[in-house]
């Protein structure tokens, strides 16, 4: 079974908007690894349309893009990516599923059948993932700013505080952390 790693970019006060991260060499870097290391991306459907949007573009070339940036849409191309979604259930983008039905029997038959473990990167998702005791890993990067407004992780709660062991902690050039957690059983 392959574990279900939460990798998100979060500033100080929580806010997980994607425009309020450093987008730089090192950023890309971390977020290529992680992509990388996994059998197979989760977004829900909100998150999905944002990357359905603009990646595929950069991979046929499309858009402008530096060489490293283009080289990871094109290996997004190739990755698994599933859905949760009640509103669509169409998902033309290359290599695209549906997880339908159950949620928690989904996701954990992806994560049975992912033995490099699956990477989420949507923060509404992870609540209801969390709350289904779902979530094994968290990767943050944590930036260096204060966005003074939302969407914030987890701001529709959890049931109970969700206790986590550091795996470890590397700070980046640009002033960024990356952390790493493992949930406590």
């Amino acid at each position: 079974m392959g574990l279900l790693t939460l990798s998100l970019n979060v500033t100080l006060d929580g806010c997980v908007d994607h425009q309020e991260g450093i987008a730089d060499d090192e950023t890309h870097a971390f977020f290529t690894r992680l992509m990388d290391e996994s059998g197979a991306m989760l977004w829900g459907r909100t998150t999905y349309e944002m990357m359905e949007s603009y990646w595929p573009a950069v991979a046929r070339g499309d858009v402008q893009a530096p060489p490293k940036v283009h080289e990871w849409a094109a290996k997004l191309q190739l990755k698994p990516k599933y859905v949760v979604s009640l509103t669509r259930t169409d998902f033309p983008w290359s290599h695209s599923h549906h997880i339908v039905g159950d949620l928690r029997s989904g996701v954990q038959k992806l994560k049975d059948a992912t033995p490099a473990g699956v990477l989420l990167g949507s923060s509404k998702l992870a609540t209801e993932l969390d709350r289904l005791d779902l979530i094994d890993e968290y990767q943050f990067l944590v930036h260096p700013r204060i966005a003074g407004h939302g969407p914030t992780l987890y701001q529709s709660g959890l049931p109970h505080t969700r206790r986590l062991e550091l795996i470890s902690a590397k700070p980046l050039r640009n002033g960024a952390v990356a952390m790493h957690y493992r949930a406590r059983g």
